[in-house]
């Protein structure tokens, strides 16, 4: 097979992306691949910043494909703007998480299966009141919740829930 960029040389590399379900596959020399940034011959692997400016590409492919064009967003701390981001794979400093909220919550749940928060790993022998305290922690936002809305027949289900769990975890510590 041919290099698809200079159609000269053999394809030694061969690349798939896949964007929005759809399979592409690049087949390319190395030279080709050297010369367009796409292949470092002494690393075996990319670097987390690679991965994670990939993953953030995907989102100016959509808005390209949208044609959105807006005034590019900058954190009011570090002057650093969403592209930049991009290019480098970090952030300027802690601030920037929260002006580009917006933007890395869909990326975190495509990269996490849905989730877009990180509960970290739980101890097996412990796990079981971590999960349900957990769990009461959820309730207790729901019931929030549906005290705001005025949905007091919801809360009193949830409540008697949250006393359920929290007596669970009482009888556990007991015996």
């Amino acid at each position: 097979m041919k290099c698809q960029e200079c159609n000269e040389r053999p394809a030694s590399l061969h690349f798939t992306k896949i964007v929005n379900g759809e399979k592409t596959e690049f087949h390319i020399c190395e030279q080709c691949a050297k010369e367009k940034g796409e292949y470092n011959p002494n690393s075996n692997s990319f670097s987390i910043h690679q991965l994670l400016s990939g993953l953030l590409n995907f989102e100016h492919a959509v808005q390209d494909a949208n044609k959105i064009v807006a005034k590019p967003e900058t954190c009011p701390k570090c002057n650093m703007s969403y592209e930049q981001f991009v290019r480098l794979g970090r952030f300027g400093c802690a601030h920037c998480y929260e002006t580009f909220k917006s933007k890395l919550d869909p990326v975190l749940k495509r990269v996490h299966g849905g989730n877009h928060s990180h509960g970290g790993k739980i101890p097996k022998r412990i796990g079981g009141s971590i999960e349900i305290r957990k769990k009461i922690a959820e309730l207790k936002e729901e019931l929030k919740e549906q005290v705001a809305k005025e949905e007091f027949e919801n809360a009193a289900l949830i409540r008697d829930k949250i006393r359920s769990l929290e007596q669970s975890i009482r009888d556990k510590e007991e015996g």
